[in-house]
């Protein structure tokens, strides 16, 4: 049995209290949950504002390579995106392996217990498959375990280059080439206290109309997770081949529902809004992508209004920061409607724990309550950012370099930046990072 106390937490009931005492047992799961003023004997302190773990549902690990590296030309998402084709072409398991370590080390320390990986770089380069025709995704996955978290690998079916377009030669590692063939590579095969397998559409660009509802009907409850509207070419290409949105075409294929997360939903039309909304359909804001992309800023209150659960990502890795996702999420709105407080703390707090966990198939995750996992963020409330801020509003000072504790399943796997199984997560995302573009 393992003790914390909480100087402060977020409870189920919305709010902060102060005095939280957390009891998990041997299997990481919290037994008990109760109130004192001050640190039962043998707890472990967690000191300032303490959050259940943040999920970070929309993941490309390798992406991070690309920070800092896209800007000198401007450019648009289609340019950025032959860079990325260009680091995609450098990847094998090994490499792959190291660089997803280090970037599920930095999630960590920023107080990420749980993440989707958005997962399509499936075979080698230049054609053939793996000894191992899951070897990428076991690289993420035992990188995922070396970070301490927990993961929801969401295997991705991609199979045209664009409506009726050929996969180009950049392309082709990620296709199975069919949807069986996805399906039987793909097929659930982990059965593992840390990790669990859903399925991804890439996007109406690279999966055709007939295949959709396939895919929907082979995944089948488990997590099904597409980007959708990212960008207008999208939705115009879409109207173009089959008179309808993107939203539209995944409803038609019965592709849409409570286990569907909507990735980026950017461009909405009132009836995609309405769609997703009536469905259950989850849906994942990107912010910090979607800003650094300049794909534009989604109707999030609408979404939420509409009965969309809104939940968190950082794509690309521009930032690894859920606190300023968080933030963004609300600062978004604020750009788009010339209105504060479009979301209160507690939406927020949702978005980034509970809805979040939801949408990876981990239902019972992202709470402070008996049952669930013991996944416990503590974020500094006397720091240079977050002085004088109240515990119940802190999110909208804090930043990741305010994330001092984050205990994963009932162990602490960072502190103050450091991660406690990995070292320095500077350096191995240097190392990681350096080596593919050497």
């Amino acid at each position: 049995m393992t003790t914390f106390w909480c100087e402060n937490a977020w409870v189920p009931s919305g709010g902060v209290a102060a005095g939280v005492v957390v009891e998990a047992d041997e299997g990481g799961r919290i037994t008990a949950v109760s109130r004192s003023a001050t640190p039962p004997s043998g707890a472990q302190v967690l000191a300032g504002m303490v959050f259940p773990g943040f999920a970070n549902v929309h993941s490309h690990a390798f992406h991070r390579a690309l920070r800092g590296r896209t800007h000198a030309d401007g450019g648009t998402f289609w340019t950025w995106r032959r860079g990325m084709y260009e680091l995609a072409s450098k990847l094998d398991p090994d490499n792959y392996l190291r660089l997803a370590t280090a970037v599920y080390a930095e999630m960590a320390v920023a107080g990420v217990t749980v993440v989707g990986e958005f997962h399509y770089v499936h075979h080698p380069a230049g054609g053939g498959r793996y000894a191992e025709p899951n070897a990428m995704g076991e690289a993420l996955l035992e990188a995922a375990l070396a970070a301490g978290m927990r993961m929801t690998l969401l295997d991705t079916c991609y199979l045209t280059g664009g409506i009726d377009t050929p996969l180009s030669l950049e392309q082709q590692r990620f296709s199975d080439g069919s949807v069986e063939a996805w399906a039987q590579r793909a097929q659930p095969r982990y059965d593992r206290r840390f990790a669990r397998v859903g399925g991804a559409i890439h996007s109406v660009r690279a999966v055709p109309r007939g295949a959709i509802a396939a895919i929907a009907s082979i995944v089948d409850g488990r997590p099904l997770h597409v980007h959708v509207s990212e960008q207008p070419a999208e939705n115009e290409a879409c109207q173009t081949a089959y008179g309808m949105t993107p939203v539209a075409l995944l409803a038609e294929s019965g592709a849409l529902g409570p286990s569907t997360t909507a990735v980026h939903a950017t461009h909405l039309s009132t009836r995609d809004i309405t769609a997703l909304g009536s469905s259950g359909t989850a849906v994942c804001f990107c912010p910090t992508t979607e800003a650094d992309l300049a794909d534009g800023i989604g109707p999030a209150r609408e979404l939420a209004d509409a009965g969309a659960p809104l939940s968190l990502g950082s794509d690309q890795h521009a930032v690894v920061d859920p606190l300023a996702e968080a933030r963004a999420l609300e600062h978004g709105e604020r750009l788009r409607t010339g209105l504060r407080g479009r979301f209160a703390p507690g939406e927020l707090v949702t978005a980034l724990t509970s809805a979040g966990n939801a949408a990876l198939g981990w239902p019972d995750a992202g709470t402070i309550a008996p049952g669930a996992p013991a996944d416990l963020v503590a974020v500094r409330l006397d720091s240079v950012r977050t002085a004088g801020s109240r515990p119940d509003q802190v999110l909208y000072a804090a930043t990741a370099a305010d994330v001092r504790t984050v205990v994963s399943n009932g162990v602490v796997i960072a502190r103050d930046g450091h991660h406690t199984r990995l070292g320095d997560v500077g350096g191995l995302l240097t190392e990681a990072i350096e080596e593919l573009w050497a």
